[in-house]
């Protein structure tokens, strides 16, 4: 892939009793990749999703989607690029699943009454995702499972060339994170997303960027960033590889 789709430049942002949340950051993003970004705790992940999704902006350095400045552009274009979904949404309320996911065509509409486009590409979505059979119900009602799955639909609704996953797989049982985990994989857009777990950063992404203490420590495959050296350096644990049968897929286990 030869084509840049984010790229992150020089990149920093603080506040004043903590100006050093993001230390100088740089990267690329190509076309259809998965970047995983990882990370101890309070490592700044987080800070640097705000600031690609335009939340937060950068105090040096600037963040370009297809080499334009996102702060050149008005939110209401950026959000018809990049999707956002949160570790902790919004859905103590009232709401259908399908009125949920109609959210997603907010940037594209003049009226505020949905078209048929919108219904038809809605209605692709439920299938998509198999949430067909809860479009009518309130998704305070649903599992956390399922209104993960229901966040994920009305982000793909919006039809971003980037989407932007904060912990996707956070407080999910196995079965539902291991959808998730394939549903990502399955979407051949460029994806972002932060994970604690290791060893679906390693099995799902094509990039691995490391932060810690606000700095990137490494970015490239896992074999080039997963290495016994930055766990040791930054998590300060010893690590173990392994491949799994019956897939060999690959696994990290871990001791102090």
């Amino acid at each position: 892939m030869t084509n840049v789709k984010l790229e992150v430049r020089n990149v920093s942002w603080g506040v004043p009793d903590n100006p050093s949340i993001l230390t100088n950051i740089s990267f690329k993003v190509h076309l259809g990749e998965i970047l995983g970004i990882v990370g101890p705790n309070g490592s700044g992940k987080s800070t640097l999703l705000r600031l690609i999704y335009r939340y937060l902006k950068p105090k040096e350095g600037i963040i370009l989607v297809d080499d334009k400045d996102i702060w050149s552009i008005d939110a209401k274009s950026v959000a018809r690029e990049i999707a956002v979904v949160l570790q902790e949404s919004f859905t103590d309320f009232p709401l259908t699943v399908r009125e949920i996911i109609s959210l997603g065509r907010l940037p594209f509409q003049r009226q505020s009454a949905l078209n048929g486009a919108d219904s038809s590409r809605i209605d692709v979505i439920l299938e998509r995702l198999k949430l067909k059979h809860l479009a009518s119900r309130k998704i305070n009602l649903l599992s956390g499972g399922e209104r993960q799955m229901v966040m994920v639909a009305r982000a793909l609704v919006q039809e971003p060339t980037i989407l932007i996953l904060d912990e996707p797989t956070n407080h999910l049982d196995i079965r539902h994170k291991l959808e998730i985990l394939s549903l990502i994989q399955g979407l051949g857009i460029t994806t972002i997303c932060t994970l604690h777990d290791l060893n679906s950063a390693a099995n799902l992404v094509d990039k691995i960027l490391i932060l810690d203490q606000g700095k990137k420590i490494g970015f490239g495959s896992y074999e080039e960033t997963l290495t016994p050296t930055v766990f040791n350096n930054t998590y300060a644990v010893k690590s173990y590889k392994n491949f799994l049968d019956p897939d060999r897929s690959l696994h990290y286990s871990f001791r102090l």
